[in-house]
């Protein structure tokens, strides 16, 4: 304080006023960026709770809802399936009843029995056909 006399203590008071001024501002920076990064923290753990509700229940919620429909659209593939095999297999026996209606039908008409046909090979056996008119 060697300096604070009359001659030189305007010149310390003036610099001492310079140095508060410039702590001052430095003083409102700071509180400033606290306050940004207050509210960045807040911000960051609101995200942070947001992705873990994304990811421990939504993203599971989403999982199990599309197994359920995979599993769904299976079952409908299977029952579409045993459904086609019932009308194929109707069908089949539908067609084997007007044939035999058929062939009963023109045996009646001709008074005659017609050769039977081999299932295995769709071919009629004249051999096992027995002729009434032929004399042997």
């Amino acid at each position: 304080f060697n300096l604070t006399g009359l001659g030189r203590g305007g010149q310390q008071i003036q610099k001492s006023k310079e140095v508060y001024a410039k702590a001052v501002e430095t003083l409102v920076e700071l509180a400033s960026l606290q306050t940004a990064f207050t509210i960045l923290d807040e911000v960051i753990r609101a995200t942070n709770r947001r992705v873990n509700a994304i990811e421990h229940v939504v993203i599971p919620k989403l999982d199990n809802t599309i197994k359920y429909i995979i599993s769904e659209l299976d079952e409908m593939d299977r029952e579409e399936f045993f459904r086609l095999k019932k009308v194929q297999g109707k069908k089949k026996r539908d067609a084997q009843i007007a044939e035999e209606k058929r062939l009963k039908g023109l045996e009646g008409e001709q008074g005659e029995k017609l050769p039977e046909i081999d299932e295995e090979t769709g071919v009629t056996n004249l051999l096992n056909d027995k002729d009434e008119d032929i004399i042997f």
